[in-house]
């Protein structure tokens, strides 16, 4: 079987059949011909499709093959066409492997976790449909096709993260991600619109072949170069897509979402778009330093200050997300540091230990029958034992422990952050590296809260009863199995085989694709970095193979900090709980501004968003009520009736007034005449 334009139809429109199936005949919206089974029977199938000619069309770009093409004509503006089509390549190969990968699994698990949900075939329609809009984004070849799939994407997250819409926590939570990302998508258009203005095209190898042309240029009646302008927009983009600060806010309250779309949207899909966006830019990011370092200073402001916020947290689903939020942070610090396929070997490392990590998460909502407070856990590994052993797979890949997979992209980002050469790579060199530290506190704290030590869940009321944090305002995954007591029990298996095969990957791909992808021929042709960003070069001269690495890193410092991460956790919450109470109490100030998020809901729901809404009001009062209705509408109508309440009295229908205006005019005639000079 080799790749075609009808294989690569077939891989992209496959899931969309499938929600397509399900949600007008599974949901009741033409009728329910199609059933539970047969919904997620469909759906499954059509993602299967998808996931096995991705893997086929990877096997034939590892032999070369590349494709760029066109596969429809929407639109024709002048001599621009605006086209469907596919481009084909290393970058887009591995990310249809990843989503679709993913997907499956997720799909799969859907059938356990979501099995009594009353919303049952409209989920994995759902699920289905973002699966589409994710292949349409990573397939496209134009701009126009990923601004499609990137709205996509978005708008089914906005159904999915209201998916229990009889939530208010649930639709204030997609509500914020739909109008956050609007700001992002704003930038998004203007650099899209700048690109088109200039190069006149919205084919990405047509543009990308004017990148030197372009960057000549300046912004009119400005200064600034046209090119960093249109990049500093497209990343604007991203950091609503990626949860970039400050563009963040929407991605811990996105939990308010079914578990198994946590692990779809943070792990592989959605929050990535903005990454591989950046990274199949690169031959017009390499050619402006600003916005590089526009980059990496914010991708290391997330990668630490985020990292942090899941140190208090107490949901087992919200630790994961701002763990999302700091590994988003270390993907972005690699594109400004010019490391574009560090950044995209991390994407891939960590959509398969970040969706297992969310789908072991969701595991033990199950066992502990929804509860998802960790101090209500607790000495779960005897009771769930497969849980246990891909969770702390997952954790382990995560913190970077050497010859996991997440050890391999970690790492060489970290050094490529030291290699950089642009403003800011010296602050956000150290942010990951003291990332490394608070990433392994964190995640060792939830493992070891809920699967070792005393078992809290006997006595336990279930959430009630602890201190009420501003984080824990949020409602918990009830979907339908009922709120039963008794001890936890392990899930089924259509829960626990997603997280085995997860777990696989999670050990495996780092140590199998770090040398092809990082310092192989992976990425030729795909990614460009010019001479002037010497850090993948300073990387690959470092470069002895995945086991001298993996060796290597016991002598070098971020592994020591993982080591005391996973000690410090250890003794604080196994050894000695008074401590981390102890110091809650002392640094009471640091602690209120953690647990208010650094007050960025505060400022985004206090000073924006009320400025908005007195922007908003003042518009309405002085611009439509008082300018468009008071003086152009009514206005108008007062001075028609006036100037009629006026003419009528010409009009009264004597002949005598006639006879007497008709003497004022002749009079007025005379005189004017008269006056006139000869």
């Amino acid at each position: 079987m080799s790749s075609s334009p009808n294989l690569y139809l077939l891989i992209a429109l496959a899931p969309l059949a499938g929600a397509i199936l399900a949600g007008l005949f599974g949901t009741g919206f033409l009728g329910r011909p199609i059933g539970r089974r047969a919904s997620h029977v469909i759906t499954i199938l059509g993602v299967l499709i998808s996931a096995i000619g991705s893997v086929v069309v990877l096997g034939d770009v590892l032999n070369g093959l590349r494709f760029d093409g066109a596969v429809y004509t929407w639109s024709l503006i002048g001599q621009t066409k605006l086209e469907i089509g596919f481009l084909i390549d290393p970058l887009s190969a591995m990310m249809m492997v990843v989503v679709t990968s993913v997907s499956l699994m997720v799909h799969i698990y859907t059938i356990g976790y979501m099995a009594d949900d009353p919303g049952y075939q409209r989920f994995f329609s759902y699920i289905s449909l973002f699966t589409f809009s994710m292949l349409m984004l990573v397939m496209s070849n134009n701009m126009v096709q990923l601004f499609f799939g990137w709205e996509a994407v978005g708008l089914v997250s906005y159904l999915l993260i209201g998916f229990w819409y009889t939530r208010p926590t649930a639709i204030f939570a997609n509500m914020k991600a739909f109008l956050i990302n609007r700001v992002g998508d704003f930038g998004f258009v203007l650099g899209i619109g700048l690109l088109f203005a200039y190069a006149g095209t919205m084919h990405y190898g047509d543009v990308f072949a004017q990148a030197d042309k372009l960057a000549t240029m300046t912004l009119p009646g400005s200064d600034w170069m046209l090119l960093t302008v249109a990049c500093i927009c497209l990343f604007i983009g991203a950091m609503g897509k990626s949860a970039q600060v400050p563009l963040h806010a929407w991605l811990p309250d996105s939990m308010e979402g079914p578990t198994p779309i946590s692990a779809l949207i943070h792990a592989a899909t959605m929050v990535t778009a903005g990454i591989f966006m950046v990274a199949r830019f690169s031959p017009l990011f390499e050619l402006s330093d600003v916005a590089l370092s526009f980059i990496i200073v914010i991708g290391a402001i997330g990668a630490l200050f985020l990292g942090i916020l899941g140190i208090i947290q107490t949901d087992i689903k919200r630790v994961v997300a701002y763990s999302t939020l700091s590994q988003l942070g270390y993907m972005t610090v690699a594109l400004g540091a010019s490391a574009y396929s560090v950044a995209i070997f991390h994407l891939m490392t960590h959509a398969f230990f970040k969706a297992l990590l969310f789908l072991g998460a969701g595991s033990v909502i199950i066992g502990m029958h929804h509860d998802q407070d960790i101090r209500n856990m607790g000495g779960l590994r005897k009771y769930m034992p497969i849980t246990w052993i891909t969770f702390l797979l997952g954790t382990l890949a995560l913190v970077g422990t050497p010859f996991f997979s997440g050890f391999y992209s970690k790492e060489n980002i970290i050094e490529a952050a030291g290699h950089a050469n642009v403003w800011g790579a010296s602050f956000a060199y150290y942010a990951v590296l003291i990332g490394v530290f608070v990433t392994s506190l964190y995640s060792f704290r939830v493992y070891f809260l809920v699967f070792h030590g005393k078992e809290r869940f006997d006595t336990s009321d279930h959430g009630h009863g602890h201190d009420d944090h501003a984080h824990d305002d949020h409602g918990h995954d009830d979907h339908g199995h009922g709120h039963h007591g008794g001890k936890p029990h392990e899930s089924p298996w259509v829960v626990t085989l997603p997280l085995i095969l997860l777990a696989i990957p999670s050990v495996l791909v780092g140590a199998w694709a770090v040398d092809p992808m990082l310092f192989g021929k992976f990425f030729n042709g795909v990614i460009t970095v010019l001479p002037q960003h010497p850090a993948m070069h300073e990387l690959n001269e470092e470069w002895h193979g995945w086991v001298a690495y993996g060796l290597h890193a016991f002598q070098t410092l971020p592994f020591w900090l993982v080591v005391a991460g996973f000690v410090i956790a250890w003794y604080c919450y196994l050894i000695n709980p008074k401590v981390p109470a102890a110091i809650k109490s002392s640094l009471s100030g640091v602690n209120k501004v953690l647990e208010n998020k650094y007050y960025v809901d505060w400022v985004n729901e206090q000073i924006i968003a009320r400025g908005l809404r007195a922007l908003g009001r003042g518009l309405w009062q002085t611009g439509d009520r008082g300018i468009i209705d008071g003086l152009l509408v009514n206005g108008s109508a007062r001075v028609v009736g006036w100037v009629a309440a006026v003419s009528r009295h010409l009009q009264s229908g004597f002949i005598y007034h006639y006879a007497f205006a008709m003497i004022i005019g002749i009079m007025a005639l005379v005189t004017f005449f008269v006056l006139i000079p000869q």
